[in-house]
């Protein structure tokens, strides 16, 4: 048992093992135990709280694979003084970690239906484990698709993944940027316009969606324009979370605390809360 689990509010020491710079804003962290014993096990989803001593911390979502014996992986947008800490760790340098928190996918749930991922920015990033679970039990669904947006070409992540994921036949990806030049061969528009070249089926259909709130809005609106139910949509909520066990009470959403109710929430019990600029 990690040290984090054994007490939530105490970050285990791990080393890192690489930074990689994913785009200008955007870098991912590999890391892994420095007492032996603390686990790196985590379910697609969840979320560490990353902690650099001098500045605090924040709320990660995984990234890795989670079917995979391997360094914890977590993907970030440089955003604030943590974040920019974070960016800074070299190689070798050791940062504390609590975790994993929070209420994963629900891709054992969705066995034996069709599975839509709609993604956009770094919103990819909480998907990706999602993503891998899928494809290492392929048989266990039916028909996958990924629908993936960001700002520009420069913008996307994981171009490896995708590369790969496009090479799939039983898999479907389109990706799309909101202002591309001229040698974009790709889709340009707004993430939501690509739903409608999916083929499933809106009855046995769970789509997971991941991104700012105002895309995850329009998401749903699409999804649902589709006929696929309210209760087989799920958003993922990160935001504001300083304690990850609900005793501060930063990340209240409503009746909710995103830390420990969430961060994924089925749409229909967060649905009144969308787009309310007060919550």
């Amino acid at each position: 048992m990690s040290e984090s689990l054994a007490n939530p509010l105490l970050p285990a020491p791990y080393r890192v093992l690489r930074n990689k710079r994913n785009t200008h804003d955007v870098f991912t962290l590999d890391v892994e135990p420095v007492k032996r014993g603390n686990s790196t096990l985590f379910s697609p989803g969840q979320f560490n709280m990353l902690y650099i001593f001098g500045k605090g911390d924040a709320a990660i979502s995984i990234s890795g694979d989670p079917t995979k014996e391997q360094p914890l992986r977590h993907t970030i947008r440089r955003a604030g003084v943590v974040t920019q800490a974070l960016e800074q760790v070299k190689p070798g340098g050791v940062l504390g970690i609590r975790g994993p928190f929070g209420v994963p996918w629900p891709v054992k749930e969705a066995e034996g239906q069709d599975v839509l991922l709609v993604a956009g920015g770094i919103g990819l990033a909480p998907l990706r484990p999602a993503m891998y679970t899928l494809l290492a039990n392929r048989d266990k669904y039916g028909r996958i698709a990924l629908f993936y947006g960001a700002r520009t070409p420069e913008d996307l992540l994981y171009l490896s993944d995708l590369e790969q994921w496009r090479g799939r036949f039983d898999l479907q990806v389109c990706v799309s940027v909101d202002t591309a030049k001229r040698n974009w061969m790709g889709d340009v528009g707004v993430v939501t316009k690509l739903i409608s070249k999916a083929s499933f089926d809106p009855l046995n259909t769970v789509a997971l969606v991941c991104g700012p709130e105002i895309m995850m809005r329009f998401s749903v609106q699409e999804l649902k324009k589709n006929e696929i139910k309210s209760g087989n949509i799920f958003l993922s909520m990160e935001r504001n979370m300083k304690c990850a066990v609900g005793f501060c009470g930063h990340c209240q959403y409503g009746p909710h605390f995103i830390c420990k109710d969430g961060p994924v929430f089925r749409y229909d019990q967060v649905q009144s809360l969308l787009g309310k600029r007060e919550v």
